[in-house]
């Protein structure tokens, strides 16, 4: 036996060894590797572009809007502020887990290079989560630190909120990592679900007027959206008013959604990394 085979052999032995975190951590470690080299490009989806909406919607067009009017006291700024960190941490989670995901099949084909180490798909979607994860928080500490000059935040609730908007962005990364793992050829299927679910969620799921002021027909369409559960967290922890079974309840959706999407996540990256 040569040294070179001794050398790959104990590599492989020693990636058997080190557990279902840490091939997830590996993944995270190979993405940090490139994300520190170009992370320039990436300023506007971390963090800027939803700080954009709050100056657009809130210190822009908030002005306009009387105190009470719509948001029970407070401020049009910082009634919409925990809303946009929210629908920020939902674009960027859906963001990554769309286009990158079918890279690593398709393009790149970084999924299959890893899985042919000792390294599973179960460990290369767990790395994949926590990734986006990592990237949503600091998203979020950004945009809760520059908005927070603007006076867009009541209290220390908005650490809450930061972690409301975390869940929430894994919530919904998690069936889109499931629908892009399920498309095999370059479609317009990925464009249609940013233009036909994302956005209109964004719009019309309580971010920027009570869901109260949509057709009472129409609110279902609000009420099964991750982003309004995750939007009337993020507000009842920074502004108040949020009773405890409510909050259970919400909870209990996005735990939910992560879970489900997660597990057909994982079905299908097995059904298509293990030959």
């Amino acid at each position: 036996m040569t040294t070179t085979d001794s050398a790959f052999r104990s590599t492989r032995s020693e990636v058997r060894v080190v557990g279902a975190w840490r091939g997830a951590w590996l993944r995270v470690e190979g993405l940090w590797t490139w994300y520190r080299r170009y992370w320039t490009s990436n300023l506007y989806s971390s963090g800027l572009q939803p700080l954009l909406f709050l100056l657009a919607m809130g210190v822009g067009f908030g002005s306009q809007v009387e105190p009470g009017a719509l948001t029970g006291g407070v401020s049009y700024l910082q009634y919409v502020a925990p809303a946009l960190l929210v629908a920020g941490s939902v674009q960027f989670a859906v963001g990554e887990s769309t286009w990158p995901v079918l890279s690593g099949f398709k393009w790149e084909k970084d999924y299959l290079a890893i899985t042919a180490t000792p390294v599973t798909p179960g460990q290369v979607l767990g790395g994949h989560f926590l990734w986006v994860g990592l990237r949503i928080t600091l998203a979020a500490v950004v945009y809760v630190v520059v908005a927070a000059f603007f006076g867009a935040w009541t209290g220390p609730g908005v650490v809450g909120a930061a972690v409301v908007g975390v869940a929430t962005g894994l919530a919904c990364a998690a069936p889109v990592t499931a629908f892009a793992a399920t498309i095999h050829h370059e479609t317009d299927r990925l464009t249609g679900l940013f233009r036909f679910v994302l956005m209109p969620m964004v719009l019309f799921a309580g971010t920027f007027f009570p869901v109260s002021e949509i057709p009472l027909a129409l609110r279902w369409l609000a009420w099964i959206s991750p982003l309004w559960h995750g939007n009337e967290l993020a507000r009842g922890v920074t502004l108040g008013g949020l009773d405890l079974l409510p909050a259970l309840g919400h909870a209990a959706v996005l735990a939910t959604v992560f879970a489900a999407g997660g597990l057909a996540a994982r079905h299908f990256f097995y059904r298509r990394l293990v030959v």
